[in-house]
């Protein structure tokens, strides 16, 4: 057995893949209209779809989980994300922990939290 995907919900899916495509390169490999299939395995589920298959209500932002990227050139990650068309809302700015690695947190557009962080050495 292998883990395929990882599947998160957003309220709009045309501005999610424009988020992941422009901050992560990330790009479509599969269009099924409520359901979106980015590179790297990432999916992205219409959130209205999701609730109605799951019969249970979301819960935004409840940092039960996270989106781990990789970057080596964090500081320009950073400008980037400073000087991108989306509001980003930080859990932390660049920080660095005390083994060394750089890491910045914050939330895409529905509250999906995400980490990005230089390759531990």
């Amino acid at each position: 057995m292998r883990l395929r995907n990882v599947l998160i919900t957003v309220s709009n899916i045309e501005k999610s893949v424009k988020f992941y495509r422009e901050l992560f390169g990330l790009r479509v490999v599969r269009d099924h209209g409520g359901n979106v299939i980015l590179t790297e395995g990432l999916v992205l589920q219409d959130a209205k779809i999701w609730q109605e298959f799951l019969n249970r209500e979301l819960v935004p932002k409840n940092n039960m989980t996270e989106l781990y990227f990789e970057e080596n050139d964090i500081e320009e990650f950073v400008k980037k994300l400073d000087e991108c068309d989306f509001e980003i809302e930080y859990v932390n700015e660049l920080m660095e922990h005390s083994w060394g690695q750089k890491v910045v947190r914050f939330y895409d557009p529905d509250g999906n939290l995400i980490e990005v962080g230089t390759p531990i050495q």
